[in-house]
């Protein structure tokens, strides 16, 4: 008889996103025409710049040849794109990185998943409280959780870092010793960036401690403050301790298209192993790579032209950021996030839970956020407003919030 992964049982409910469609969707089925506005899932709305869809279309055109055509491509991704993104996300910022080191996927999302495959289920996990479900729900499929506990809504193998109002949204140092540490800066869900001092203290830290830092870097490029570290290599010591997660999907638009890296050192080692080598045979074996045309489209990104294009995207998602984070201040709320960060983490009025809120927004609003307790028992009384909807929806979104309010 077959025996499943009985790991998955123990998920409790449904994936967060899931369960918001459900609920807008019962909703809409019954107020058709409601006009509902959709700031709950971080999906982008604006068009891929016209330099990728150009470089688009010459990879199809050079596939349509013999020439030109592409089969089965490196599993580590193209080295035209490996050493576009070396040159140009880390170079230039003074961070060495070789194209050997960077490995081109489908997404962060699967490749934070997916990273667990190459470390032991005995390893104990930090996580930040509120933190973005696929960390959590993983290591859980993985068997690195324990046993859940309804009352608590934590599970007890996995280290919790509280961020709150308290400390700024940013987790403190765990007193337990962790062996996988999950950082995402800027933060989904909270928006909070973290600065060279407390990136320093985490490297510090995995490095005394032989810990693994599994850092999120996915929305980068929304910083806008000097001085906030744009990646974990900004920092010294990094190298032998860190693995980054990056994405074009939030920054040039690639949410339908899919593409994105990871960033793995060839000094970091555990256990007399390299982790490099390690996730590349995992690549080699489970992943046939990112096709060539959606390669060539994210090498165009890079061009001078594209990034022109892509800042452009950006400056309008930031715009989007600040007229819900002012809107929200000016109707009374308190509010976090949406200077460095396309998320805007906002405290529930009146001490209302956040499903109840959400459904309040979704009913007299007829606005869909994302509640804050989806993302973990600290971010219960918050909910998450995204930044990345068309300009006049958010701002009429915006005016039914306080409406409402």
């Amino acid at each position: 008889m077959v025996h499943i992964n009985s790991n998955f049982q123990k998920l409790p409910g449904s994936y967060l996103f899931s369960e918001v469609a459900r609920r807008v969707s019962v909703y809409a089925g019954a107020h058709p025409n409601s006009n509902i506005i959709r700031l709950g899932i971080g999906d982008v709305t604006r068009p891929l710049p016209d330099a990728v869809t150009a470089a688009m279309h010459q990879a199809v055109d050079e596939m349509g040849t013999a020439e030109g055509f592409h089969g089965y491509g490196p599993e580590q991704g193209y080295d035209f794109l490996r050493t576009a993104i070396a040159l140009h996300d880390y170079q230039e910022r003074g961070i060495t990185i070789d194209p050997s080191e960077i490995f081109v996927s489908d997404g962060a999302k699967s490749d934070c998943g997916n990273i667990g495959d190459i470390f032991g289920p005995e390893n104990i996990v930090a996580v930040c409280d509120p933190v973005y479900s696929v960390y959590l729900d993983t290591n859980v499929m993985a068997g690195r959780a324990g046993d859940y506990d309804p009352r608590t809504g934590k599970w007890s193998r996995i280290i919790y870092m509280p961020c709150t109002a308290e400390n700024d949204f940013t987790p403190a140092i765990p007193r337990e010793k962790a062996d996988l540490i999950y950082l995402c800066f800027p933060s989904n869900p909270t928006g909070a960036a973290a600065t060279a001092e407390q990136l320093r203290e985490w490297v510090d830290y995995a490095n005394a401690n032989g810990a693994v830092i599994l850092y999120d870097s996915a929305y980068e490029a929304f910083i806008t403050t000097p001085g906030i570290p744009h990646s974990i290599f900004e920092i010294e010591g990094a190298r032998t301790c860190a693995i980054e997660f990056r994405s074009f999907s939030k920054t040039a638009g690639f949410t339908g298209t899919r593409c994105a890296y990871t960033v793995i050192p060839k000094e970091l080692e555990r256990d007399g192993a390299s982790l490099n080598a390690l996730w590349n045979r995992r690549q080699c074996t489970k992943f046939n790579g990112v096709p060539y045309v959606v390669q060539r489209g994210a090498e165009a990104v890079y061009t001078p032209e594209g990034r022109r294009q892509v800042e452009a995207n950006l400056a309008y998602y930031r715009g989007n950021a600040q007229v819900i984070r002012e809107g929200l201040l000016a109707a009374g709320l308190t509010v976090s996030g949406g200077v460095d960060s396309p998320y805007i983490w906002a405290k529930t009025p009146g001490g209302l839970g956040s499903w109840k809120f959400f459904d309040l927004l979704l009913d007299q609003a007829r606005v869909v956020t994302t509640p804050g307790a989806g993302f973990g028992p600290s971010g219960e009384g918050y909910i998450r407003l995204t930044a990345f909807g068309e300009r006049g929806a958010t701002r009429e979104a915006v005016q039914r919030i306080r409406s409402v309010l």
